[in-house]
């Protein structure tokens, strides 16, 4: 597999890689005022449980030491931290009483704000380990204590360049609280290297009673030491902040000092220094977790866009397919109805190897009811396409043989041959409605009206990949082309069904091989010459579509890769005057905007799905999701309804949103690499099978209207 296939692979592995990291950081926890059911404290020591709230179980072979802070000596601890927007507040509070604190901080806020964790140390304060996402360590192994630990100290190390060998459990609170399920973990961290510290007063902040009450609840009874529980994250700080000063200057007038725990107990810093791999490595995790952030902010905004234009790009589409209804049904009452147009007309069909196929092309050609001579371009085939249609004996249909020179030279070929001023092109595999030449070249009675149109329709449509094509086809021609018709800036006359004067196509130079699009570059040009190109949706041609993933790769990758330099090369309209200006500036965006850009960021819906799914919010995620679904499939029943389409195939619309669009952004990122790094992309044949031999019985409602050419004028045309 060569580069080009593999990266549309390893750019989504990439951003979903960031998503995962993010999502792993950012794992919301549950606050600290979680009730745990009692348990039973037989196993706590009684010195544990009527001792200080410092306690050191790092000696196994000892019995735990229990430490109390000095009488007068206040250990401000902030739990859960650090927070961007209260944490700086009360570090501004503390410098400016110069007091010291100890701040408990988790591993996932670590890594959100490792500048603030690196300034709570160079100010002298304590950063002490809380676990890296908050869990009650009670009812977790050892071996997940300790991920929860390392990865914390992890962030530490990448964050402020230290470890430090204080601890705090989460939903911890008075050192006499401890029980038979909390105190097996006290001793396990101890065996680790770290000093548990509990607290001996809680503000009960987190309940924002009010400044007051935090302040009383924090002051001790009597002259002796504590160890003082506030929090810097976890909602609303603002009693906190408010609280933080008034209880500094209060204590302070008590003759309170307020030290870190270390500083409390006049021990060696809890902090240690770390060098050479251990600090490269959590620089790394730190600078991993500011690219996901970063990635994230861009990938939120792209599916911001992808949702606007998608949700924008719909509605437009209800409203002018509504109107341009209106309109042709105006028309079809008579109201500023055309003359019919029953001159006859040239049909041209390039063919390259359409033995399977070209019979029925031919065929449905000859029951039309509408004069047409039909050109056969027979370019080069080895498998006796043109034998085949010389065997026919139809009148009125020419075979034109040239050695191998590709469509558009076939085409111009044709061009060259045909004998009326109305050229209508299909594909050799594409079959024709008997009314559909008629319906096609309706629009030429307008003079203005260089092309025109047709609505191609999937023909094979059983199968799944069929059917998503189907899906795609019916919205693209029923939604998408009569908002461009209503705009005046189709973008596409497809190869399958369309029409063209041939004054504009002598004009335009005929059709160009200078891109591997020539429908839509010659569809350009026209608007550049400015002829205007309308949209005939009762002019319908069923063509077979490809039946398998890589075929169905190999057709999209070709379009896509040729709309691109379609864009390119008629770039120029943007600054233009009159309709080429009007198309440069209004379908020229269109283009970008909804077959580049859109299906481009359309599979970070599907990586923002996963990501909600596994990380949360669940229920906001999967009805946002369902929410789009629903505007999609609202829009395709309303196409499939414009159409007269049975909506069976609609059951598989959820699937195409995942599967389809995936596969349809990689070949979209493989079409901008092949035109970033000056890539050739040759014309790569389908093959065919011949599944669409003739059209479908025509749809319920949709008889011909009364625009039927006399007996002579049906006759083909020698």
């Amino acid at each position: 597999m060569s580069l080009r296939h593999l990266l549309p692979v390893a750019l989504l592995a990439v951003l979903g890689g960031m998503l995962v990291v993010r999502g792993y950081v950012y794992s919301s926890f549950v606050p600290d005022h979680r009730v745990r059911p009692p348990a039973p404290a037989d196993r706590v020591p009684e010195r544990v449980l009527d001792g200080g709230p410092v306690v050191d179980a790092r000696d196994a072979s000892k019995p735990a030491t229990s430490l109390d802070i000095p009488d007068r000596t206040i250990v401000l601890t902030f739990d859960d931290g650090p927070d961007p927007v209260w944490t700086p507040k009360i570090l501004d509070i503390l410098h400016r009483y110069g007091a010291k604190a100890t701040f408990f901080v988790t591993g996932t806020n670590t890594a959100r704000n490792p500048a603030l964790v690196k300034r709570i140390v160079a100010e002298g304060d304590e950063v002490g380990v809380h676990t890296f996402d908050h869990p009650d360590l009670s009812y977790l192994g050892a071996s997940a204590i300790d991920r929860e630990i390392s990865r914390t100290q992890l962030a530490i190390e990448g964050a402020a360049g230290v470890r430090t060998a204080l601890f705090r459990p989460p939903y911890s609170s008075f050192a006499d609280a401890l029980d038979n399920t909390s105190w097996p973990v006290t001793r396990y961290v101890g065996s680790l290297g770290y000093i548990s510290v509990f607290d001996s007063l809680d503000s009960e902040d987190w309940q924002r009673p009010g400044v007051g009450r935090i302040i009383r609840n924090a002051t001790p009874k009597d002259p002796r030491g504590a160890v003082v529980l506030m929090h810097d994250f976890g909602g609303d700080r603002t009693e906190t902040v408010r609280a933080l000063g008034r209880y500094l200057r209060t204590m302070r007038g008590r003759g309170y000092r307020f030290e870190t725990v270390t500083g409390a107990l006049g021990a060696p810093s809890a902090h240690t220094p770390v060098h050479g791999g251990e600090l490269l490595k959590g620089r790394a995790f730190v600078a991993a977790v500011t690219l996901s952030d970063r990635v994230t902010a861009g990938l939120v905004g792209a599916v911001a866009c992808v949702g606007a234009l998608v949700v924008g790009r719909f509605a437009l589409m209800l409203v002018l397919a509504f109107v341009h209804t209106r309109r042709s049904r105006a028309r079809e009452r008579g109201e500023g109805a055309l003359p019919p147009f029953t001159r006859p007309v040239t049909v041209l069909v390039p063919a390259y190897n359409e033995s399977k196929c070209i019979a029925g092309t031919v065929r449905s050609l000859a029951r039309g009811d509408h004069p047409v001579e039909v050109v056969v371009i027979d370019d080069g085939s080895t498998d006796g396409t043109a034998d085949i249609v010389q065997a026919l004996g139809l009148p009125g249909v020419r075979v034109v043989r040239q050695r191998n020179a590709g469509k558009p030279a076939a085409l111009n070929n044709g061009i060259r041959q045909a004998r009326h001023d109305i050229i209508v092109m299909m594909d050799g595999d594409t079959v024709f409605e008997e009314r559909t030449v008629r319906e096609l070249v309706a629009p030429f009675a307008d003079p203005r009206v260089g092309a025109v149109s047709g609505n191609a329709k999937v023909g094979n449509r059983d199968s799944l990949i069929g059917a998503w094509q189907h899906i795609e086809y019916v919205m693209g021609f029923n939604l998408d082309r009569r908002m461009y018709d209503l705009l005046r800036c189709m973008p596409t006359i497809p190869g399958a069904c369309g029409a063209f004067r041939a004054e504009a196509l002598r004009e335009a130079g005929g059709m160009s091989g200078d891109t591997l699009a020539e429908d839509t570059d010659i569809t350009m040009a026209v608007h550049r010459l400015g002829w205007r190109v309308a949209y005939a949706p009762d002019a319908r041609a069923w063509t077979e579509a490809p039946e398998s993933v890589g075929q169905l790769w190999s057709q999209r990758y070709r379009w896509c890769y040729g709309t691109m330099q379609a864009m390119w090369k008629h770039r120029g309209a943007v600054l233009d005057r009159g309709p080429s200006g009007r198309f440069g500036r209004v379908g020229l965006p269109f283009v970008a905007a909804f077959m580049v850009v859109a299906p481009l960021l359309a599979p970070l819906v599907d990586l923002f799905l996963l990501y909600g799914l596994v990380f949360g919010p669940t229920g906001r995620t999967v009805a946002s999701w369902l929410a789009l679904l629903g505007l999609q499939l609202g829009c395709a029943a309303y196409a499939f309804r414009l159409d007269k389409e049975p909506m069976r195939h609609l059951v598989s619309l959820p699937l195409q949103q995942i599967l389809y669009r995936a596969l349809m952004y990689a070949v979209l990122v493989q079409s901008w690499v092949t035109a970033l790094t000056g890539g050739r992309l040759r014309w790569q044949k389908l093959r065919r099978s011949g599944v669409v031999e003739s059209a479908p019985a025509v749809p319920a409602g949709t008889a011909p209207r009364d625009r039927t050419a006399s007996s002579d004028e049906r006759r083909p045309v020698g």
